[in-house]
């Protein structure tokens, strides 16, 4: 098996969104629809990549906007993976009312998430080819997706380079952060790449080094 990683930086506030496929099928996983659903639709068509599935991080607004029309423009509708908790807050949408800023809303949590599970490209496949961490703190059931024959893992807002996720918002815990980093992201190889929900990569061990929030 051969798996690649493709970004597009897409939206307002710069998205990363992310494309994991299977070279050999051509199967693909969505990773964090975030605006310009149609661009997404588009790339994923132009590449020949089959979409299977739809996975999110967390569920602050501008990472899931584009998942209701990307899983409905397909029949039946693309399944959408997420923690509980992250659904919960996004049905209730707390950040996105504040803002007077209105989305779709998830219309349905087909494969809940939780810590050690593993995910196939292909819904209810065999293969443990991404391992599923909660790294909690910046928004309740925050997940990062972990990509051993990558050397990747997606964090969405949990960690950047150089920095972390806001926790002045609604539902976040500093502390609880600061706890998922260093037993979550920190405990993945060195060498392991960390894809974020905004800006550069970066890796496990530069940031154990030279973060400045919280070091290894």
């Amino acid at each position: 098996m051969s798996l690649s990683m493709h970004l597009a930086v897409l939206g307002p506030i710069d998205n990363n969104v992310y494309f994991l496929v299977d070279n050999e099928s051509k199967d693909c996983v969505l990773i964090d629809p975030s605006f310009e659903p149609s661009i997404q639709l588009r790339l994923s068509q132009e590449q020949g990549w089959q979409l299977k599935q739809i996975w999110l991080t967390h569920g602050h607004y501008d990472h899931i906007a584009g998942a209701k029309t990307v899983s409905e423009a397909f029949s039946p509708p693309l399944p959408i993976a997420m923690h509980p908790k992250s659904f919960a807050w996004a049905a209730a949408q707390p950040d996105t009312l504040k803002m007077g800023i209105r989305i779709d809303p998830i219309p349905s949590l087909d494969i809940p998430l939780a810590q050690g599970m593993w995910l196939d490209i292909v819904p209810g496949g065999s293969r443990k080819l991404v391992e599923v961490r909660e790294v909690p703190g910046h928004n309740p059931g925050s997940v990062l997706f972990y990509i051993p024959e990558l050397e990747m893992a997606v964090v969405g807002d949990a960690i950047f380079r150089g920095s972390i996720g806001r926790t002045d918002l609604e539902g976040s815990d500093h502390s609880l952060l600061l706890k998922n980093i260093r037993e979550q992201v920190y405990t993945l190889p060195n060498e392991t790449t960390l894809l974020p929900g905004h800006g550069p990569a970066t890796t496990v061990g530069f940031e154990k080094e030279n973060n400045p929030y919280v070091s290894g």
